[in-house]
């Protein structure tokens, strides 16, 4: 796997690169010209390849998905005699969680395989009311302490909390990104 620990790290593809249509058309193949138009060619696509792996990918699925984030070598293999320590790529799920519950802890399972090397690195969600007039973030923070919602993960269920009635708010997702190792 390539080393992306460089210090313009980011996923950038440069869009300025100009080709003189006319001039490749005049570019005797048998030149140093036509070599050195190849190994820019090369270089580009690399670049664009590049790129393409490290981005995270806009796509929220209820199947187990590869998102294209990269996070730091695992540190318990770092010294363990595992020197060619490589970045861990990380996974998303999205569940489809439902309606929220009345002043109580819903489950839902995730049906993820949790074992010792798993961690998570993002939980989050949103939820509304079907007029769609009305939209939260999960977890949800008030100023009102019975208002807020509480959201966790366990090693089976995605768990939501409310201390007061929000069945009214019936389209919820609920998304976690997560390590395997």
């Amino acid at each position: 796997m390539a080393d992306f620990t460089q210090t313009n790290a980011g996923a950038f593809v440069p869009t300025n690169l100009i080709w003189d249509v006319q001039q490749l058309y005049s570019v005797d193949v048998n030149t140093p010209e036509f070599k050195e138009l190849l190994v820019r060619l090369y270089q580009n696509i690399n670049n664009i390849a590049l790129v393409l792996n490290i981005k995270d990918s806009g796509y929220y699925t209820t199947e187990e998905f590869l998102n294209g984030q990269l996070f730091f070598p695992n540190p318990l293999t770092i010294g363990a005699g595992l020197e060619n320590s490589v970045f861990r790529q990380v996974f998303r799920t999205v569940i489809n969680f439902g309606p929220l519950p009345n002043a109580t802890t819903k489950s839902v399972a995730h049906n993820l395989d949790i074992n010792s090397g798993f961690s998570f690195t993002r939980i989050y969600g949103a939820t509304s009311t079907p007029q769609a007039t009305l939209f939260y973030p999960l977890p949800f923070a008030s100023t009102t302490l019975n208002q807020t919602i509480q959201l966790t993960v366990d090693d089976t269920n995605v768990n939501i909390t409310t201390a007061i009635d929000y069945v009214g708010f019936t389209t919820t997702y609920v998304v976690l990104e997560y390590l395997k190792n």
